[in-house]
């Protein structure tokens, strides 16, 4: 007998333990309902979890996940989450040769510094009052898009109103983004620094006719109505945590180790199947909320699953024993490293990596941006590791989709390694190799995560770490009222997949919960 059988029916089974189904377990539970969550793991968080992976060194990582920004006020205050942001100090910094000499372009530390900055880069104050009206424009959308997340999907035509700016819809919904950068923007670096926001995740050129960029682009600049991307304290997996923690408060099981394995549903009643390593079960929903991919969904309930979206990131995890010196000495590491620190992200070197990649050969010069979390929370730090002067690195690279792994993924993911780290080492004034830790094995403290190793690890069809292409954020043929709704009643979509899916949000969850509450007997 498994854990669950004599339960009869829930009135929410929720597949899936990852941060978007526990925000939907607990705004049901909270509304009083029944709710189950399966989770085949020993643990929860998906990819949004806090992890060790370094043998005995005591560095909680956010392994998959690293930054917050899509995650609305509106969900922490609803389930009264215990979950904190800080802000970085700097917003980026890049480093750049120019005239044969190292400089580079730091934004952030007040708005005259900023502008100090751009004007010893480019020798004008050009392209960063560019920079404050392109921004302004994007702050203003985003005050007025982000909102609506949390509310029924609005049409295409009534979006465009709340917008009200036809300048701002069509250089963001209408042309490729890359227009507007270089009509607004003339400097190479610039212009790269700004693209960057479209590449996340997607492999598109700045032109690409779908506008799959500018997609990317739009969600990376509307969160909070701001834009800002903030660390969680104490890692990502400390969101899951308080997340678990609500649900459990409210009266949600949470039950690790069963795997879904099958939904059987006449559109008001389901069956749930699953697995443990007991054998398999039983228990009966009125409604199942899938927090998985959309082939996953199609999977447990029979369906013809979508084309997977191609994943195109490298991911590494570091621990330092120090932060590497810069060749441009007039830039402390410590302000450099605590932004976003782009690499290679120049407009024609990343338009050179795209079609180099496209061509099928990995990127002669591999973009990617770092971040070190642990200078705005050391928290993730043991003691002694705070102590001694140890950081964290996190790497995200672009312009690597899956196709370019499947020869042999191992190979290529070392070779990928090494000319990224190339690439940054040309910045430094000694080598990254020379700062890294070593664990309780003396081996170095790095890992690198491939889009197939995603595959195999969180099971992201294509390793896309958005499930799907991200899509549009109103209604479009078929999206259903929240963006949640699939081709059986009972069932919805609340991963990441959902229309409004992608990144660290609780969006999807929230709003298949609300779609449950507001449906019939909700």
């Amino acid at each position: 007998m498994t854990a669950l059988e004599g339960h009869g029916t829930y009135d929410a089974v929720i597949v899936g333990g990852g941060h978007n189904g526990l925000v939907a377990a607990a705004y049901l539970a909270r509304a009083g309902r029944s709710v189950l969550v399966l989770e085949r793991l020993d643990h929860i968080g998906g990819a949004a979890v806090s992890t060790r992976p370094f043998a005995g060194v005591d560095a909680r990582l956010s392994r998959y996940s690293y930054l917050v920004s899509l995650l609305p006020q509106k969900i922490v205050r609803d389930l009264a989450l215990d979950f904190r942001l800080r802000t970085r100090t700097v917003s980026s910094y890049t480093p750049v040769e120019r005239d044969g000499r190292p400089t580079g372009l730091l934004v952030g530390g007040g708005e005259e510094r900023t502008r100090e900055a751009f004007a010893r880069l480019t020798g004008s104050d050009r392209e960063y009052e560019a920079w404050q009206r392109f921004y302004g424009m994007t702050g203003r959308v985003a005050r007025r898009v982000f909102p609506t997340l949390t509310e029924p999907l609005p049409s295409r035509d009534a979006l465009r109103r709340r917008v009200d700016d036809e300048d701002a819809w069509r250089i963001l919904f209408e042309e490729p983004i890359g227009v507007a950068v270089e009509d607004r923007f003339a400097d190479d670096l610039v212009r790269g620094v700004v693209l960057t926001d479209g590449l996340i995740g997607t492999f598109a050129d700045a032109h690409d006719p779908s506008l799959r960029q500018n997609r990317c682009f739009l969600y990376h600049v509307i969160g909070g109505g701001t834009g800002d991307w903030d660390v969680p304290v104490g890692g990502m997996g400390a969101l899951t945590d308080a997340l678990a923690a609500a649900a459990r408060r409210a009266g949600a099981v949470v039950a690790t180790g069963h795997e879904a394995v099958r939904v059987a549903t006449d559109g008001r009643r389901a069956e749930v199947t699953y697995r443990t390593r007991d054998g398999e079960g039983t228990v009966g929903a009125r409604h199942v909320l899938v927090n998985a991919s959309p082939q996953a969904l199609a999977a447990l309930t029979g369906d013809t699953p979508p084309e997977p979206a191609e994943g195109a990131q490298l991911k590494v995890n570091m621990l330092l024993k120090r932060l590497p010196r810069l060749r441009d000495a007039s830039v402390d590491p410590r302000e450099a490293f605590s932004g976003t620190f782009h690499i290679a992200e120049g407009y024609e070197q990343l338009a050179t990596a795209h079609a180099q990649a496209a061509a099928g050969e990995l990127p002669a010069a591999p973009p990617s941006e770092i971040y070190c979390h642990s200078l705005t929370d050391p928290t993730i730090l043991g003691p002694d590791l705070v102590e001694q002067g140890y950081q964290t690195l996190t790497l995200f690279g672009l312009h690597t989709p899956a196709r370019l792994f499947t020869r042999d993924n191992d190979a290529v993911r070392e070779e990928l390694l090494k000319s990224t780290l190339a690439q940054l080492d040309a910045h430094l004034a000694e080598p990254l190799a020379d700062c890294l830790a070593t664990d309780a094995d003396g081996r170095p403290c790095i890992e690198a995560r491939t889009p197939l190793d995603l595959e195999r690890d969180l099971r992201l069809p294509g390793g896309n770490i958005f499930h799907r292409a991200l899509t549009w954020p109103y209604a479009q043929e078929g999206t259903g009222r929240w963006g949640v709704e699939t081709g059986h009643a009972n069932v919805l979509l609340c991963g990441a997949g959902a229309v409004r899916g992608g990144g660290v949000s609780g969006v999807p969850g929230h709003n298949a919960a609300m779609a449950v509450l507001e449906g019939p007997g909700g």
